[in-house]
């Protein structure tokens, strides 16, 4: 149906079972779409290189009329005569004016529906996304939100880099009625920050917004991982102050019982100040028991432990589903701590069938307490890592039980790992030390020959030892 486009008859149209087109009388290829739910746009259909396309022109109302809907669908056939398809021109001005910013909503979406990978070729962790939002939010977006991603250049990146590292976007600031965002940036925020904006122009290089990735070839400052280990007086002073808290816990839980058993009378007994909930302290002696991440840890239910074979078979995990190999201490840890009925979950919280939250806050009391203030949770697991490469383990297997991917970042305890040349050495220097350290028997010649060379001379010693009531037999018989 074609009839003249105007006010009056754009308001009489009525919606139809389903979308159908007013076609203009005065300008073929201009149509109104006349939706089922009442809503109603301006379109443009035209030819472009014997083909038919379709372009939308806006929704009826401000600014669009039908007056100012036909001036523009007479500016994009104009266009198409000129060469110039109307709607490939839509699409690259949205590409050249798309700024950095809405790149960055395009990276998330994107990584929240699975289209953006790992190194491990596998979708992003919710954990993974909600540290990658947070660097948008407060580096990314504040230094380059407003840029034309066409127009980032490798000295933007660059100048980006040096001032995230100056604390340029620092701020410390509250976050509802009991949160606080505290940024520092660092040298460290600012080359993983970098890391994730090559992610993000390396999404839009395949997405064809850009024809090349702007971090490449930039240079980062070097990545400074902590490695902090807990030595064994510092685990020592761990245990008493986990054990300390595990017996507050149970004698405000007799007190509590006690109060219940005489119908509550008087006032209710309060919690002791070292009391912590075992679900926290028992999730800290995994951590370091099994050098499991955090998430892993809280995340583990009784299902997942494979007593039989010595295994916490994990369904995900940063790199993907595992098998975490676990030792009878482990196994025998693990048996001896209560079940709540309905929670699957083996560190259950307050909230039925959920996993303890609020694990790092305890942490912060736990640590304080035993004088560690500097040392993370996710040192614990490097605590682990450190101990199994000073025990002599090699890396390969070290790597194995970590659940590292990368052998690279089994590395990071090569220096710790038992070298057979240091131990010669050490084996030596302990000859040494113990003759330095012998009586001064400088008159006696036998005790000289032990200094020089204390080795020979005691294997020699043992032997004309062993052989001396051989020589007697020998002379007695010949006589």
């Amino acid at each position: 149906m074609a009839i003249k486009l105007t006010l009056q008859a754009i308001k009489a149209a009525k919606p139809g079972p389903k979308r159908y087109t007013l076609w203009d009388s005065e300008l073929k290829g201009l149509g109104l779409r006349v939706n089922a739910d009442g809503s109603k746009s301006y379109a443009l259909k035209y030819l472009f290189q014997g083909r038919q396309r379709w372009r939308t022109i806006g929704k009826h109302g401000s600014p669009w009329t039908p007056d100012t809907a036909r001036n523009e669908a007479l500016r994009l056939l104009a266009q198409a005569r000129n060469g110039i398809d109307p709607e490939e021109a839509k699409r690259e001005k949205a590409v050249a004016d798309l700024t950095v910013a809405e790149l960055c909503d395009l990276y998330i979406e994107a990584a929240r529906r699975g289209e953006v990978l790992t190194k491990f070729d596998e979708p992003k962790k919710a954990s993974t996304l909600a540290t990658d939002e947070s660097r948008l939010l407060r580096h990314i977006k504040p230094l380059l939100g407003k840029k034309r991603v066409r127009a980032v250049t490798p000295d933007d990146i660059e100048r980006f880099l040096h001032d995230v590292a100056a604390g340029k976007t620092a701020l410390d600031e509250r976050t509802g009625r009991r949160g606080r965002a505290i940024v520092e940036g660092g040298r460290g925020a600012a080359t993983r920050t970098v890391g994730l904006l090559g992610g993000i122009f390396a999404f839009a290089v395949r997405r064809k917004l850009r024809p090349d990735n702007p971090v490449r070839g930039v240079q980062r400052f070097k990545d400074g991982r902590n490695e902090r280990y807990l030595s064994g007086e510092e685990m020592a002073r761990l245990g008493v102050v986990l054990a300390s808290s595990e017996g507050a816990w149970r004698a405000s839980e007799e007190a509590q019982a006690a109060w219940l058993a005489t119908r509550r009378l008087g006032r209710p007994p309060t919690q002791g100040g070292e009391a912590e909930d075992p679900s926290a302290t028992n999730a800290i002696r995994l951590l370091l028991l099994t050098g499991m991440r955090k998430s892993e840890v809280l995340g583990l239910q009784w299902r997942h432990i494979d007593a039989e074979h010595g295994y916490l078979r994990l369904p995900t995990s940063k790199s993907g589903a595992k098998g975490v190999p676990v030792g009878e201490t482990v196994i025998e840890f693990l048996a001896g701590l209560p079940r709540l009925a309905g929670n699957p979950f083996v560190f259950p919280g307050r909230v039925a069938g959920k996993p303890f939250v609020g694990l790092p806050k305890v942490w912060e009391r736990l640590r304080t307490r035993a004088g560690l203030q500097d040392v993370r949770l996710h040192d614990l697991r490097h605590s682990f890592g450190a101990a199994g490469a000073s025990s002599g383990n090699s890396l390969l297997l070290l790597g194995s039980i970590l659940g590292h991917r990368d052998p690279k970042t089994t590395q990071r305890y090569a220096h710790l790992a038992r070298d057979p040349v240091r131990a010669a050495a050490d084996q030596v220097s302990g000859i040494i030390a113990s003759a330095l350290a012998a009586p001064a028997l400088a008159s006696s010649g036998a005790a000289a020959r032990d200094v020089v060379s204390p080795p020979v001379a005691r294997q020699k010693r043992m032997e004309r030892q062993a052989m001396e009531p051989v020589a007697r037999r020998r002379g007695t018989r010949s006589g």
